[in-house]
């Protein structure tokens, strides 16, 4: 493995990455405002085995592949807006459930498989990990480069999940208080839709 002062600097970067708001972590707390807790915890789960595919890939020397064949990269990232656009254009066209709606399994169940889904289509996230962790791979350490490839991204995707699963438990005490009435589930609903289409929108006009 890299030497310890090296790995202290890629816990401490990777730290202030994964705890500066970003897609992932705005995505799981649009599904926390419009779905509840439960289902923002499921939906940061599925992002995070999601984000697996990534570091395999990146451990595989797959993700290349995006940076060799750039319309590769414009189609998996226009697949994955569209997805973001159209879920979010599902949450606006949602009837509110009531007075303090139970979350029901199937939601929770919804979001943990679109969770997935967005987290596979983002090609950012895979060349994130192709531009960020060479900078910490010591070809020279007695573990093969695949395999501290593979360790120093699952330790990533680890700390990114923790910083989702902080942004959803701050949405979830947020609608504690604000779903008490139809009008303030139907105002969630919206706001997560919102969230979801921006990202969209975001992630479609974003340059490479």
């Amino acid at each position: 493995m890299p030497s310890a002062d090296l790995l202290i600097a890629f816990v401490a970067t990777t730290a202030i990455f994964a705890f500066m708001p970003g897609p992932a972590m705005l995505y799981a707390a649009a599904q926390t405002l419009a779905r509840g807790r439960w289902s923002g915890l499921m939906a940061a789960l599925g992002i995070h085995l999601g984000g697996y595919v990534h570091v395999i890939a990146a451990a595989a020397g797959l993700s290349v592949l995006f940076h060799a064949v750039p319309l590769a990269y414009t189609v998996v990232k226009l697949a994955g807006a569209a997805y973001l656009v159209w879920l979010g254009i599902s949450l606006f066209r949602a009837k509110a459930q009531g007075d303090l709606p139970a979350i029901e399994p199937k939601s929770a169940r919804r979001a943990f498989v679109e969770s997935i889904a967005v987290e596979v289509l983002n090609p950012k996230t895979a060349i994130f990990f192709m531009a960020f962790l060479p900078q910490f791979i010591d070809a020279s350490a007695a573990f093969p480069v695949w395999l501290q490839f593979f360790i120093l991204g699952t330790v990533v995707n680890a700390m990114f999940t923790t910083a989702d699963v902080v942004g959803v438990m701050l949405a979830g005490a947020m609608i504690g208080r604000l779903r008490r009435s139809r009008r303030a589930q139907r105002l969630m609903q919206r706001a997560g839709g919102a969230v979801l289409v921006g990202l969209g929108v975001h992630v479609a006009l974003q340059r490479s």
